[in-house]
C-alpha cells in the first residue's frame, strides 16, 4: 500500500503538468479559431487606418482591411498582399514594382513621382497620349511628369509659357488652348476680341477704328471654332452685287479692300492688292 501511494506520489507532478499542457492547448486553439473584425486592426495599428480614412479612395469604401491581410502572425506568415490580388485585367495593373508610384497603399492615389516618367502615365491615360502624338508640339517630346510631378496636378500654363498679353492670367490659356495638343487653337462664342487682340494687333486695332458695322462684330463671329478661319463674305451678306460684277471682281476685296477696315484704301497701294492684317507677336508653342 505504501509503495502504491510513493507511487503515485512520483507521477503526481507529470500528471499535474500533462493536465496543465492540454488545458493550455485547448486555450490555444479555441483562439486560433477566434475571428478578427476590422475594428480589431485600429488597436495596434493606428496609422494604416487613418490613412485609408484620410485619403483610401476605393480601399476605404469597397474593402476592409481583412479583404487584404487575411489572417494575422503568427498563424499567417504571408498577410501582406500582393496588389495583383486585386488589381488585375488592365495593362496598367501590369506594370512592375506598384510601390514605385504607390508608395503608401493605404493612400494609393496620393502619388508623388521622382524621376524622368512617361510610359507607366500612358498605360492609363490614353487620351492624352493620342493627342500629343497626332498634334505635335514641343510638349509631345516633354516627359510627363515634367508637367505633373504630382499625381492629377494640373500646372499653369504660364510657369513655363509668357502669356500673349500683360492682362491674361491661368484661367484665360484654356479658352483657346488644351495642354496635350497646344497648337490646334480652338475657342468658344464668349472669347473677347482683346484676348484675340493679344496676338492679331493690327487687326484689332483696324476693327476698332472702322466706321462700319464690322466694329460691332466678335471676332469668333467670323473666324468661328478654330484658328486661322477665314469666312467667305456671302455667308453673311450673300449674293449682293450683280453676276456680272462678282464675275469682274470675284474677290470681296478686289474693292472693299480688307474686312477689318472696309473701303478703307488709304493704307493699300491700289484696290485689287488688300491683304488681310497678319497676327503679330505670335509665338511657337
Amino acid at each position: 500500500m505504501m509503495r502504491q501511494r510513493k507511487g503515485f506520489g512520483r507521477i503526481a507532478p507529470v500528471l499535474l503538468v500533462t493536465f496543465g499542457f492540454l488545458v493550455f492547448s485547448g486555450i490555444c486553439l479555441a483562439a486560433d479559431k477566434a475571428s478578427l473584425s476590422a475594428e480589431d486592426c485600429v488597436k495596434c495599428h493606428a496609422a494604416p487606418p487613418a490613412d485609408i480614412a484620410a485619403s483610401g479612395g476605393k480601399h476605404k469604401s469597397e474593402v476592409t482591411c481583412l479583404d487584404c491581410h487575411a489572417g494575422h502572425r503568427p498563424t499567417s506568415k504571408s498577410n501582406i498582399p500582393k496588389c495583383s490580388q486585386c488589381h488585375e485585367g488592365k495593362p496598367h495593373y501590369g506594370l512592375k514594382n506598384c510601390l514605385e508610384c504607390h508608395k503608401n497603399p493605404h493612400k494609393p492615389l496620393n502619388i508623388v513621382f521622382t524621376g524622368k516618367i512617361t510610359e507607366p502615365c500612358l498605360t492609363c491615360h490614353t487620351d492624352q497620349n493620342r493627342q500629343l502624338k497626332e498634334n505635335k508640339s514641343r510638349h509631345s517630346a516633354l516627359y510627363c511628369t515634367t508637367c505633373h510631378d504630382v499625381h492629377r496636378k494640373v500646372p499653369d500654363c504660364v510657369k513655363c509659357h509668357k502669356p500673349h498679353s500683360a492682362e491674361m492670367a491661368q484661367a484665360d490659356c484654356k479658352k483657346c488652348h488644351k495642354a496635350h495638343k497646344p497648337k490646334v487653337v480652338a475657342y468658344s462664342t464668349d472669347v473677347p476680341n482683346k484676348d484675340c487682340g493679344a496676338c492679331h494687333k493690327q487687326a484689332l486695332a483696324l476693327i476698332s477704328a472702322t466706321q462700319t458695322r464690322h466694329k460691332s462684330v466678335p471676332c469668333v463671329r467670323c473666324h468661328q471654332n478654330r484658328h486661322k478661319t477665314v469666312p467667305d463674305c456671302r455667308q453673311c451678306h450673300g449674293d449682293k452685287h450683280p453676276a456680272s460684277i462678282m464675275k469682274k471682281f470675284p474677290k470681296c476685296g478686289m474693292c472693299h479692300s480688307i474686312a477689318h477696315d472696309l473701303n478703307n484704301w488709304s493704307q493699300a497701294a491700289a484696290p485689287g492688292k488688300a491683304k488681310a492684317a497678319p497676327a503679330k507677336g505670335s509665338k511657337k508653342k
